[in-house]
Order: C-alpha cells, then structure tokens, then sequence
C-alpha cells in the first residue's frame, strides 16, 4: 500500500487500547537520510473553543500503528490518564 503523508493528514487516530478518539494526524516525524517514517504527531484536544491553545500532543512511534484503513489509523499504545479528582486536589493545596 502506498500513502502520502498528506493523505495521512485526513485520517483520524483510534487507540484501541481504550477506544479513545485521539484526533487527527498533524505531523509526520521522519528520519531524513533513509527517509523512514519514525512516529505520527496528534495534536491535543482544544482548549475553550481553542482560546486557550491545546492540550499535550501525542506522540505516537511508528511501531503502535496496528493498521492504517482508508479513514482511521488503528494504534495500540496505552496512554497514561490522569484523574481530574487528583488534579483538583493537588491544586487546591498549593
């Protein structure tokens, strides 16, 4: 299968890990001289209508990709979510 990486940019990223719509790709990471594909770049969720920027952006190795479809790219990698509860309460006691 042959893929350009801005037919790669049209297609939305699923963990299937957790079944976590993560976005879609926004950046390709390429090692120059061979001219491999490293990792795809997500962008993090908006932020107040995108008033406030964006949340972390995932960084996905090439590796985790399970199958690339002709609207989704299937990855497996855990990510590691943090619980608002905590958040909550490690800001209150600062």
């Amino acid at each position: 299968m042959q893929c350009r990486i801005r037919d790669l940019r049209c297609k939305e990223v699923i963990n299937i890990c957790d079944g976590c719509r993560l976005g879609c790709v926004a950046d390709v990471d390429v090692k120059v001289p061979e001219g491999q594909v490293v990792a795809i770049v997500v962008y993090g969720p908006c932020r107040f209508f995108g008033l406030f920027g964006r949340g972390e952006e995932y960084y996905i190795p090439w590796d985790c990709i399970q199958r690339i479809g002709d609207d989704i790219i299937l990855i497996d990698k855990p990510f590691q979510r943090r619980d608002p509860a905590m958040e909550r309460k490690r800001r209150r006691r600062f």
